[in-house]
């Protein structure tokens, strides 16, 4: 039996009625298997108040595949699902196979892989449809009046083409000012629009004193040094001229140690904003990671919460009313917010934050970062999504990495394991079933960021690289795309990899890369089949991943290749359409005999064919 003909089921809407019910609800829910394939009866498991329930499935047969379809009560606000199939005996005396979110499993296993299907609102359009890109405003572009501002004490003045600093050399790495501000993003939008972004991410605007301004100083207004607050409105205003949205970056697990809230609270004991943070009788006090210059907040205090996240005055409503408009936050740390030791309010402060959003605009996205396990923490109505590292991230890297690359891993002692392409496939099931169909579909497909190395030192190699793009606009999750990659920028870990964009030095651009990115935004825009179409996957070996992203009336084949490859084929196509790949060349897929022959490749590629029934 291929992978195709293999018993499936998502939430996509191919295989669930509504993907977004309300509780109460009765949702039909569809079970697609091939018709050679002797099951006789499927029964949908569903837990009703954490007691399994079963419910009988009735077939329908279409050629070569028979649909099973069942009603799903959503009784629980998260409902938790899974298919019971049964072959060679209805009675239940054959063999049984349950159908999980991470496949088929004959053993009986834990419900933390089941299906999920949620009752709290889905994700804006825009925040699961659009292409994200993220920039770290320092050093991204200056405008003229960026040489106008005097460096300031704590910082070094860096000139636009000079080497960033990074593993603690002097000056310190923090300390290098390289002078970016909002005004030059603004300037620079047109490039946003070539790579096929349409919501703009910047990294923390606000005071504070380091570069990378995760350190706030205050949430009262921007960064002089970046225009202050009358370019974070003219940037707001040039971005949703072109119909696009703006995301701001906000912490909420710390403040810096500057910031006035906690020099008020560390001069005086009895000072309101004291309780705003975890200080011990002798002074010391609890900070992200045992870093002193980032004392952590404590969201276990009501006046702390009311200020950074409940109700239009706190941090998150301020920015997100006129005249910045704001769209809605990505989350800095969010796993950690609101936890310290035996304390945990994080999903109440999550909760606060996205309802506070939806009070001030008509369809705000909040994004967790997460660099783990987000899977308890994004099905509810707190976090729409994550930036999906573990999810997304790491197998990609795994596949691809170069085996010499000097790119550092991320969050762990060695470089992350080559993995041939079974075992990144299992890796991708396996996320893609504790996260839940909408929490994957609404989180972001990440090959790198500010806290990573560059995806083009990790693969080292341009054809490679645009194989990981490929991946990052085909399969489910929102692409963001930090600011670079898309012309080649490199950098071995993530200080390094905040490297200035060479504006004045196009000559040095990859434009066949930032071609790829451009038509991988727009293939994606074009067909709704990679933004919300069932995932299927259809070949697999070592060196190739090929999957079928489909809608009731759209079928798309990918296929990625990390080193080239042979022709397979494929059941169940008259013909793929090409319709787009990462290398040029590239055929219309023949089929004979209802049997689609991928053709084969002799280079790193990715390929996108449009297939006919």
């Amino acid at each position: 039996m291929s992978l195709l003909d293999q018993p499936h089921h998502d939430g996509s809407p191919l295989f669930v009625s509504d993907e977004s019910p309300r509780l109460g609800d009765m949702v039909t829910v569809r079970v697609r298997t091939s018709a050679a394939d002797p099951v006789e009866a499927v029964w949908l498991r569903t837990t009703y108040d954490a007691e399994p329930v079963y419910h009988p499935m009735t077939p329908t047969t279409e050629g070569e595949v028979t649909w099973w379809s069942g009603a799903l009560p959503v009784h629980n606000p998260v409902t938790h699902y899974r298919f019971l199939l049964v072959r060679d005996g209805a009675d239940g005396h054959g063999e049984q196979e349950w159908l999980t979110a991470a496949g088929l499993v004959a053993i009986d296993v834990p419900d933390a892989t089941d299906h999920v299907l949620s009752a709290y609102a889905a994700a804006p359009d825009w925040g699961r449809d659009g292409v994200v890109y993220q920039v770290f405003p320092d050093r991204f572009a200056r405008s003229a009046a960026a040489a106008n501002r005097p460096t300031p004490p704590w910082a070094v003045a860096a000139g636009w083409d000079d080497e960033v600093v990074f593993e603690g050399r002097d000056p310190h790495t923090p300390l290098q000012l390289f002078g970016g501000d909002l005004d030059g993003l603004t300037e620079h939008l047109d490039h946003v629009a070539e790579v096929g972004a349409d919501i703009v991410y910047t990294t923390p605007v606000f005071p504070g004193e380091s570069n990378h301004r995760y350190n706030a100083t205050t949430f009262d207004h921007v960064d002089p040094l970046l225009g202050g607050d009358d370019a974070y409105e003219r940037l707001s205003s040039a971005v949703h001229a072109r119909g696009w949205r703006i995301l701001g970056d906000l912490t909420t697990n710390h403040t810096g140690d500057t910031h006035e809230w906690f020099t008020q609270a560390s001069a005086d004991p009895t000072a309101p904003t004291r309780s705003y943070y975890y200080f011990e009788s002798d002074g010391s006090y609890a900070s992200w990671m045992g870093h002193t210059t980032l004392p952590k907040v404590n969201h276990g205090d009501p006046e702390l919460r009311a200020a950074m996240v409940e109700g239009p005055d706190s941090v998150v409503g301020r920015w997100l009313r006129p005249p910045y408009d704001v769209d809605g936050w990505r989350i800095d740390v969010a796993n950690m917010t609101g936890r310290l030791g035996a304390l945990d309010v994080a999903h109440e402060v999550a909760r606060a934050a996205r309802r506070t959003a939806e009070e001030l605009r008509e369809d705000p996205l909040v994004i967790g970062e997460h660099n783990h396990d987000a899977s308890g923490d994004i099905d509810g109505d707190g976090w729409h999504g994550t930036m999906n590292y573990s999810g997304f991230s790491w197998p990609v890297w795994s596949w691809l990495r170069d085996p010499a690359s000097p790119a550092r891993a991320f969050g762990r002692p060695v470089q992350v394991p080559r993995r041939d392409g079974g075992a990144v496939v299992d890796t991708f099931r396996a996320w893609h079933a504790a996260f839940g169909w909408r929490a994957t579909s609404q989180s972001w497909n990440i090959l790198g960021s500010h806290d990573s190395a560059r995806i083009r030192t990790l693969v080292g190699s341009p054809q490679v690289h645009r194989v990981a793009a490929g991946l990052q606009f085909t399969l489910p999750g929102v692409p963001m795309v930090f600011a670079g990659d898309e012309i080649g920028l490199e950098g071995v870990n993530g200080e390094d990899a905040r490297r200035t964009m060479p504006w004045h030095r196009r000559e040095e651009w990859d434009t066949a890369t930032l071609a790829a990115y451009s038509d991988l935004a727009r293939v994606r825009r074009s067909y709704a089949a990679l933004r919300r179409g069932a995932l299927r996957w259809a070949h697999v070996d070592d060196d190739t991943i090929a999957y079928v992203r489909e809608l009731a009336d759209q079928r798309l084949l990918v296929v990625a290749r990390r080193a080239g490859g042979e022709s397979f084929t494929l059941p169940g196509a008259a013909r793929g359409t090409h319709l787009l790949g990462t290398e040029p060349g590239g055929a219309d897929a023949a089929a004979a005999g209802g049997v689609l022959v991928v053709p084969a490749s002799d280079t790193a590629r990715l390929d996108v064919w449009l297939l006919d029934d």
